[in-house]
């Protein structure tokens, strides 16, 4: 199976899009601030899942997971930030709060599956 098969993986993609959705709507002035900075955690999800994928060892793979979802955890207090500031519609936010929530879940289990796993692969 392709990396690109994997639902972690799409919802991922869709979390990125949400994110370059909302924050092309955000204040000029943030986009050395919380633009770039939430969409560039939010790249790193599914581009790190990919590389995980991509290495010979379980080992490898999951410590890739391991930093996509330290990026998810990451863009989600940027969430909360850009909330705190009312760039965000509470509508917005709880389909944030939803993909984020979902991502979590699937992630956490992709990690638990690959720590599972006996055969290294070769």
């Amino acid at each position: 199976m392709e990396y690109t098969d994997l639902e972690v993986w799409k919802e991922a993609r869709e979390l990125v899009n949400t994110i370059y959705e909302i924050t092309k709507a955000f204040p000029s002035d943030e986009l050395y601030g919380l633009i770039v900075q939430m969409r560039r955690c939010s790249i790193s999800i599914p581009s790190n899942i990919a590389e995980g994928c991509g290495r010979k060892t379980s080992s490898d793979t999951i410590r890739f997971l391991h930093i996509s979802r330290g990026s998810l955890y990451e863009l989600e207090t940027q969430v909360y930030l850009a909330v705190d500031q009312n760039y965000v519609t509470d509508r917005k936010n709880q389909e944030l709060r939803t993909q984020i929530k979902k991502c979590k879940m699937l992630l956490n289990g992709f990690i638990n599956y690959y720590k599972t796993r006996k055969d290294d692969r070769k």
